[in-house]
């Protein structure tokens, strides 16, 4: 297919799954032993499409979850955009942006057809899309864990494999003290805490003593829903704030960076709305100078292999969320695996594509509801 020429959808199927974590996945906000996750496959004639979105189970990151969004799009998405044109992505968001918020539920959609784009031209997407090179920076991410001695286990094999960065989960109960040793144990590693919006602004003595620290940023201290008062909080302290799940559209990160609430912006294509948007905000904090990194939702391969090809683009230094093999899952959802080539690197596939698409035994095992059984 040549650029320009529309993508005809001729059958969506929707899948609702729960991947059983290796080990719990504790945040501010909750403990997940199981990542809910809903995949999208588009039809067009001989080519498919995946797309993935995991909100999780309840609605507690944000105000999706799986099971609603696998609703909303055999609802309402499917019966919409099953035996349309659709010439590019744009087109396609222009079409589901009647809908009021459900981003997570528009990212299901918008990564399959950027799936199936990328297919129909026979390229890789990272290459579509303008990435600079296959290799990608893989940062470590360790969940809020019980002791302090397993905490510091974590960060040490984190820096013995040589991972750029190491972030930690941080809730009301973590304390600066925790954050105090490992800095200690280990002065020269990239730190970085994300706090999921677990705290308010009366915890300004807590970021004030974590202001000492020495780490990258603090990833959305304060509530998704308030922009200035992680305004505030950030002309108090030193230390750069990111916000992540305040930033769901690109308006919304175009404010955020207006009124000073944002020296930092995760990009996660799942609570913006797709790759689409992501490609956007994007190109809006490359424009205003502010640093962005990719962001994950601990999404089997498919979702990550869009998260592989954002990575790619140009002047995203710092390390993406992405997981490789054995880490989340004891084996992955979809295949191929992510396998690092390199210490805290990646390479994204160089397969038409995102390149990844699930094991049919796999998601049969992890399945709970489907559109229409294939």
């Amino acid at each position: 297919m040549q650029e320009g020429v529309s993508l005809r959808i001729d059958k969506i199927d929707v899948f609702h799954v729960a991947m059983p974590l290796i080990a719990p996945w504790k945040t501010s906000f909750s403990q997940e032993t199981a990542i809910d996750s809903v995949l999208v496959r588009i039809q067009s004639g001989d080519l498919v499409g995946w797309g993935e979105a995991a909100p999780y189970a309840a609605p507690e990151f944000c105000a999706e979850w799986a099971s609603g969004l696998f609703y909303l799009i055999c609802d309402i998405f499917k019966p919409l955009l099953e035996g349309q044109d659709i010439e590019d992505a744009e087109t396609l968001q222009r079409m589901l942006s009647r809908f009021k918020g459900n981003q997570f539920a528009k990212a299901a959609i918008d990564t399959a057809f950027w799936d199936l784009l990328a297919k129909s031209r026979n390229m890789p997407l990272w290459q579509m899309i303008g990435g600079k090179s296959a290799t990608v920076k893989v940062g470590a991410d360790i969940p809020v864990q019980d002791s302090m001695e397993k905490l510091l286990s974590d960060v040490q094999k984190s820096v013995d494999a040589g991972f750029s960065r190491i972030k930690m989960k941080f809730r009301p109960d973590s304390g600066a003290g925790m954050v105090r040793s490992v800095r200690e144990a280990f002065p020269e590693a990239v730190l970085h805490i994300d706090c999921n919006s677990g705290f308010s602004r009366d915890d300004l003595p807590l970021f004030r003593e974590l202001d000492t620290l020495d780490l990258a940023m603090i990833e959305q201290p304060l509530s998704s829903d308030d922009l200035l008062d992680h305004a505030w909080l950030q002309a108090q302290l030193e230390t750069p704030i990111c916000l992540d799940e305040s930033i769901t559209s690109l308006h919304r990160a175009r404010q955020a960076i207006d009124c000073g609430a944002a020296r930092w912006i995760n990009i996660k294509h799942g609570r913006v709305g797709g790759l689409t948007n992501a490609l956007a905000i994007y190109a809006l904090c490359i424009g205003r100078d502010v640093p962005c990194w990719i962001g994950g939702m601990l999404e089997s391969c498919v979702g990550q292999g869009v998260s592989m090809a954002l990575a790619t683009l140009p002047s995203l230094a710092y390390a993406a969320d992405i997981f490789p093999e054995g880490r989340l899952y004891a084996k992955d959802m979809a295949e191929p695996p992510i396998h690092l080539s390199g210490p805290g690197e990646a390479k994204a596939p160089d397969r038409p594509g995102h390149g990844f698409a699930p094991n049919p035994e796999r998601l049969a095992a992890c399945l709970i509801k489907v559109s229409e059984r294939p």
